[in-house]
């Protein structure tokens, strides 16, 4: 949830989310209202544009960011409960998030896995529509409650999630040992390389106000 995970960080309309290495960059004009933009099920012709919008927000070089691939998007269509939106200003993709029905062993979890908006278009609730929305799915297909995770240093996404109704409940370390030849704490797997099902949230946040 969602950027750069190095600080900063998938109810009432909070504002929010994503937040790319440098939003200076972002080339994005300024954005309308989240309640004026279009909400559509993810769909195949989405795939471009949302593994675009990860590469720009997520730092990929650092966990848990490592694990964002064309895999990590494609996989929750295949799932079979999915509970993945885009957001549009046109036919510009403004945010996405990615859940599915099921979280480790509790196949009666929904999992909010993955979070993100342009940062054309934070500050506008966007991601606080994307999170209602990816909960109100997952309750349909019979979660009795919804998982996510935000890195420690995510302050913004955390901020996020206990603005809709999320509380914490647990904290995990996740210990490093170097090896010889192994890339260096923090970088996690070569990019390109598949990763496991196991994550910290990839939400990303610039700013919550």
């Amino acid at each position: 949830m969602a950027d750069t995970p190095t600080d900063p960080a998938a109810a009432p309309v909070p504002q929010d989310p994503p937040v790319p290495q440098d939003p200076s960059a972002s080339t994005a004009p300024p954005g309308p209202p989240a309640g004026e933009l279009t909400l559509r099920p993810l769909g195949f012709e989405h795939l471009a544009a949302v593994l675009d919008l990860g590469h720009r927000v997520y730092d990929t070089d650092a966990m848990p960011y490592t694990g964002w691939s064309l895999s990590a998007v494609a996989g929750h269509l295949d799932a079979p409960d999915p509970a993945c939106f885009v957001l549009l200003d046109g036919d510009r993709v403004a945010g996405f998030v990615l859940g599915s029905l099921s979280f480790e062993q509790r196949a009666d979890w929904g999992y909010l896995e993955w979070i993100a908006v342009d940062p054309g278009y934070q500050g506008r609730g966007a991601a606080s529509r994307l999170v209602r929305e990816c909960c109100a799915r997952l309750a349909e297909a019979g979660a009795v409650c919804v998982v996510t995770d935000v890195e420690r240093r995510n302050t913004a996404s955390a901020e996020l999630m206990r603005r809709n109704d999320f509380v914490e409940e647990a904290s995990v370390s996740l210990f490093v040992r170097p090896l010889t030849d192994a890339p260096a704490p923090g970088t996690g797997r070569a990019r390109g390389t598949a990763g496991p099902r196991r994550h910290l949230t990839r939400a990303a946040a610039e700013r919550v106000r």
